[in-house]
């Protein structure tokens, strides 16, 4: 009969199990008011979380609550995603929370996670789009309220690092409705002031605060301006869109002010090391040109120049020598081709080679004649054609075959009537 009964830890795993299995409480987004706040030591976070009508208990782990950049408190409102499980040993149900937002700002990190994935795949963080800050800026605009800490802070800083640069201020409005076109109205003006560098900046605050650095007109603006911008908005842990756009991002207005530019003590060290640099490098070059001097000074040539001249007139010499040589050489050679011409046969006795030449002539003239068809054409002898072709056997013939005979003096057409071979 004890079989039915279920004991109590049996229910509440059974319960747990269908929570835990159920998919529509794995991910729950809920808002709410903090009640019962607890930091315990190992920094996990206890607490309550309820609205006019209910309340359910809330864990937050040390490895979530690590990431949040605020404080949780009592009376707090805030909005939360997590998941809903039973904590078996008092059976109650409760939520484990993941994410933790201040409630009225939440809808301003999602517009602001969203602008930054948007400009993002946009290209405008791309760092080939970042200009660089020029190394000694003499002229540095500065876009921030007339008063308040921004101000007195970068100019300080700027006094204090490079006071032989000139500062101008271009005052805007930083927080509210009417900022963001004052901010673009500003950079407008600032990026058409031959500057070397502008800083953007204002001191800390709420993301409401701030927001005014996180529209896109404003951001858009920062990253279309010709002259180099450097944010400096908020505070170490504050970022905007227009840390992301500018050309650097310092962490404060002061750090946007060490960012523009170097220290003036720092400079002079370096101009006195180059100082030293340059100085010892023209030490070295001296040396090495007055070795060199001393080296030409003690040379050979330097000391005897005339031996020089007599080397060279030496060599002049043989040179001469072996030109006449050769010179004396071909005439002489030339000379004895011509002597020999000169004594030749043909010389004393041109006539012998003209009639040489003339019995060759007449020899092959005699040769001609012999082979010439006219004459034996003359002799009685005649040439016998067909068709054009000189027919040198009977088989070229047959009856009836027009032929044409060429004699001495004409040409004969005849009509073969008989072929005899034989």
């Amino acid at each position: 009969m004890d079989d039915k009964y279920l004991s109590v830890t049996a229910l509440t795993r059974y319960i747990k199990y269908k929570i835990d299995n159920d998919k529509n409480l794995q991910e729950v987004y809920l808002k709410g008011e903090i009640s019962n706040f607890k930091a315990h030591t190992r920094g996990h976070y206890y607490f309550t979380i309820k609205d006019e009508n209910s309340r359910i208990n809330a864990i937050m782990f040390s490895f979530n609550a690590s990431k949040l950049k605020f404080m949780p408190e009592d009376g707090m409102k805030i909005l939360v995603k997590g998941k809903i499980s039973v904590f078996e040993s008092t059976g109650n149900y409760q939520i484990y929370v993941e994410e933790m937002l201040e409630d009225g700002v939440g809808n301003l990190h999602i517009a602001f996670e969203q602008l930054k994935k948007k400009l993002g795949e946009e290209g405008l963080f791309d760092s080939k789009y970042k200009k660089e800050i020029p190394k000694i800026p003499m002229r540095i605009g500065i876009i921030t309220a007339s008063t308040g800490a921004a101000i007195k802070d970068i100019l300080s800083t700027i006094k204090r690092r490079f006071p032989i640069c000139k500062t101008i201020l271009f005052p805007c409005l930083v927080q509210g409705e009417l900022a963001k076109d004052d901010i673009v109205k500003k950079l407008d003006i600032a990026d058409n002031y031959d500057l070397d560098v502008i800083i953007l900046g204002r001191g800390g605050g709420s993301i409401e605060d701030l927001w005014p650095f996180n529209e896109e007109i404003v951001a858009r603006k920062v990253f279309s301006c010709k002259t180099p911008i450097i944010s400096g908005v908020g505070h170490q842990i504050d970022f905007t869109i227009c840390d992301f756009v500018s050309d650097v991002r310092a962490e404060t207005p002061t750090g946007a002010a060490e960012r523009a530019v170097p220290k003036l003590s720092d400079l002079l060290l370096e101009i006195s090391n180059y100082e030293s640099r340059y100085t010892n490098s023209i030490k070295r070059i001296l040396e090495t040109n007055k070795l060199r001097l001393k080296k030409l000074s003690e040379s050979y040539v330097l000391k005897n120049p005339l031996g020089l001249y007599e080397i060279k007139e030496q060599k002049l010499d043989n040179i001469i020598d072996k030109l006449n040589t050769s010179m004396n050489t071909i005439i002489y050679t030339n000379k004895s081709k011509l002597e020999i011409i000169e004594n030749s046969i043909i010389f004393k006795e041109p006539s012998i080679l003209y009639d040489n030449k003339l019995k060759k002539t007449n020899h092959l003239i005699e040769k001609l004649e012999i082979l010439n068809p006219l004459n034996a054409l003359k002799r009685g002898y005649s040439v016998t054609k067909k068709n054009g072709k000189c027919i040198s056997s009977i088989k070229d013939i047959k009856v009836n075959d027009t032929i044409d005979v060429n004699v001495k003096d004409g040409n004969i057409k005849a009509k073969v009537m008989e072929v005899n071979n034989g």
